[in-house]
C-alpha cells in the first residue's frame, strides 16, 4: 500500500488478487508463533505423551504442515505457491506449548499467511487434543515474528507483542 491504494481492491472497489506475476520468484522464508496457555496438570500431560487421544505434539506438527499447504484454500486472496519447507517445533512452559512455524519458498510473494496459518492450526491441534482435560484453554499470542525476501527484505519483531 505505499502508493495509498488498497492492493486487494479493483479501481471499482471490487476484491481481486493482487496480480504478482510481473515479480521475479526468489527465495522467501516467515517465521510466525502462538501459544496454548493451559494449566500445569495438562502441559505435565503433553510432555510426558500421556493424553489419551495420542502423541500431541506428533499431530500437531502434521496438522501445521498441511495447514501451510492448504493456506490459499482457507485465506480467499492468497495466492497459491509452492512450499518449499515447513517446519513446526514447540516449546513447553510450565502453563503453556509454544507453537513456532517456519515456512520457505522460492515464488513471486511471502509465505506469511502460511506460517501464520500453520502455527495456528497447530495450536488449534493441541486444543482438540487436550479439550477433555482443560477446557480453560486458550490459543493467544498468535504473531509474525520474522520475514525474509521479497521487496521489502528482512524484517523482524524486537519485542513481544503486547495484546
Amino acid at each position: 500500500m505505499a502508493d495509498g491504494k488498497l492492493t486487494h481492491l479493483d479501481p471499482l472497489g471490487r476484491a481481486r488478487m493482487v496480480d504478482v506475476t510481473p515479480k521475479e520468484p526468489t527465495h522467501r522464508r516467515a517465521l510466525a508463533r502462538c501459544k496454548v496457555f493451559m494449566k500445569p496438570e495438562t502441559t505435565a500431560l503433553v510432555a510426558n505423551n500421556a493424553v489419551t487421544k495420542g502423541d500431541v505434539l506428533g499431530a500437531a506438527r502434521i496438522a501445521g504442515i498441511q495447514a501451510a499447504k492448504r493456506t490459499p484454500d482457507l485465506i480467499p486472496l492468497c495466492h497459491p505457491l509452492l512450499v518449499g519447507s515447513v517446519y513446526i517445533n514447540f516449546t513447553l512452559g510450565d502453563t503453556y506449548v509454544e507453537v513456532e512455524a517456519q515456512v520457505e519458498t522460492v515464488d513471486r510473494t511471502g509465505v506469511e499467511m502460511e506460517a501464520l496459518t500453520a502455527a495456528s492450526v497447530a495450536a488449534l491441534t493441541i486444543y482438540d487434543m487436550c479439550k477433555s482435560y482443560d477446557r480453560t484453554m486458550v490459543v493467544g499470542d498468535l504473531a509474525l515474528w520474522e520475514k525474509v525476501g521479497g521487496r521489502s527484505g528482512h524484517w523482524r519483531r524486537e519485542e513481544a507483542v503486547e495484546l
